[in-house]
């Protein structure tokens, strides 16, 4: 049996839509869609086969096995071109142990996957080489759109804008202007993409972008579009691979719009399914306090999400009130025991001061789910022989602005407890004596 791929809704609306359709939400119910797989066919490989067939690909330089994603295509987009598929070289990112942070904070395993040491510098890279490759598809098949387009906080619109010029297609990026960090800007600049910068936030750029998309001017690259999760499920199934086809008790998540719970999850599912692993880890999401509506939703036992005005943070990529993937992330918390907390801009900057002490180097975002971890090992809801897995979604190269303001003791409501500035001298051998002296007697 040959395996394929189609759109369903995740209400469970009756019907499904080639994965090739310029489709994002249900025609039924105007609910969100995701792309089924075809279990049957998958299970007639054995879970052993799975792993050793994924073991002989990991990190090779076979095309297109090499990728993260493209060594895992049967159970992500199994019918794909061989010909049409744009990809970097994605995923594979470290799992790396912070033995020393983990330590200090009380944990005994805690692990941080680095999905940032990827070709744009974020997770983003491993749902777009999966949209752009069927992107390509769907147009070498009669789809025309003027360009590929997604508003952005600023990861997604790198990772569009390299993916789109290697495929040689038109980018347009929706950016709300003087959010987001120079080292995110200037990315889909250098690439070529149109960038607009809209005198508004995120969710004011997603207003319009949808409305671009269902015209029919750009195809919608953003996560409403169920390929980007596809994806971005790999790195849950990396996870349990790099542990040796072991599962951690806990997983920890930035969160802003969403997507990414509900692409964990659909990886841990499919995993299960096909007979790799038997239980589930404990999801948790972890969002910034100034733009928490999923946080809100959770602590009052509400279902819905309502949408909130998201209030300046330092990490400006979460920096979302209105998260179009919200139901994907309920799901996703039902399924996995999960819960949610927040974190302050103070608990955020301190978390990543601690833990860049430590030989880590982590973007605010990634301090958002170090701080909530902190928070739940303190609480006694994570336990020290807990293995913990900490998903780092970005390169915190991207984000120097952050990191200079905190040790220059500049960043808006922080006190910078942990800063380490420079210290000045004149070119005297003895000053410097003194200064390492002063320092480390």
């Amino acid at each position: 049996m040959s395996p394929r791929s189609v759109f369903r809704c995740i209400a469970g609306c009756d019907g499904s839509w080639p994965v090739t359709q310029a489709i994002y939400r249900c025609p039924k119910c105007q609910g969100l869609l995701e792309v089924s797989h075809d279990l049957a066919a998958l299970k007639t490989t054995s879970a052993a086969e799975w792993m050793k067939l994924f073991d002989d690909r990991y990190m090779r330089s076979e095309w297109p096995y090499g990728s993260g994603v493209w060594g895992k295509r049967e159970w992500v987009m199994p019918e794909m071109p061989d010909d049409l598929i744009v990809s970097m070289y994605e995923g594979g990112s470290n799992l790396f142990w912070a033995e020393r942070y983990g330590k200090q904070i009380g944990l005994d395993e805690l692990w941080v996957k680095l999905c940032g040491n990827s070709h744009s510098g974020s997770f983003k890279d491993l749902g777009m080489t999966v949209l752009v490759s069927v992107l390509r598809w769907a147009m070498r098949d009669g789809l025309q759109v003027k360009a590929v387009a997604c508003a952005s906080t600023g990861d997604t619109s790198a990772a569009l804008a390299a993916y789109g010029a290697a495929a040689g297609l038109p980018v347009v990026v929706l950016l709300p202007r003087g959010k987001i960090s120079t080292g995110q800007l200037v990315q889909p600049l250098a690439h070529g993409a149109l960038v607009l910068g809209l005198d508004t936030d995120f969710d004011g750029c997603m207003a319009i972008v949808e409305r671009l998309a269902q015209e029919g001017v750009v195809y919608l690259a953003n996560s409403m579009n169920a390929l980007r999760i596809e994806g971005q499920k790999t790195v849950a199934v990396e996870v349990v691979q790099q542990l040796d086809w072991q599962i951690p008790d806990v997983i920890v998540l930035p969160s802003g719009n969403l997507g990414n719970a509900s692409a964990l999850h659909a990886g841990f599912e499919l995993m299960r399914e096909l007979g790799l692993i038997t239980r589930f880890p404990r999801l948790v999401m972890a969002q910034a306090e100034n733009a928490n509506p999923l946080y809100r939703a959770w602590s009052q036992g509400r279902r819905e999400v309502a949408p909130i005005k998201a209030q300046a943070t330092q990490a400006t990529a979460i920096q979302i009130g209105n998260p179009v993937s919200a139901p994907r992330a309920m799901r996703a918390l039902d399924a996995m025991n999960g819960l949610v907390e927040q974190a302050s801009e103070q608990e955020l900057a301190d978390a990543a001061a601690r833990a860049d002490r430590t030989g880590m180097y982590s973007c605010p975002h990634t301090a958002v789910a170090l701080a909530v971890i902190e928070k739940l090992v303190a609480r006694g809801e994570i336990h020290r022989k807990d293995r913990v897995v900490c998903v780092s979604t970005a390169n915190a190269l991207k984000f120097t602005e952050f990191k200079v303001r905190y040790h220059d003791g500049q960043v808006p409501g922080v006190a910078s407890s942990l800063a380490n500035p420079a210290v000045t001298l004149k070119p005297d051998y003895g000053q410097v004596v003194d200064a390492i002296t002063a320092r480390f007697s």
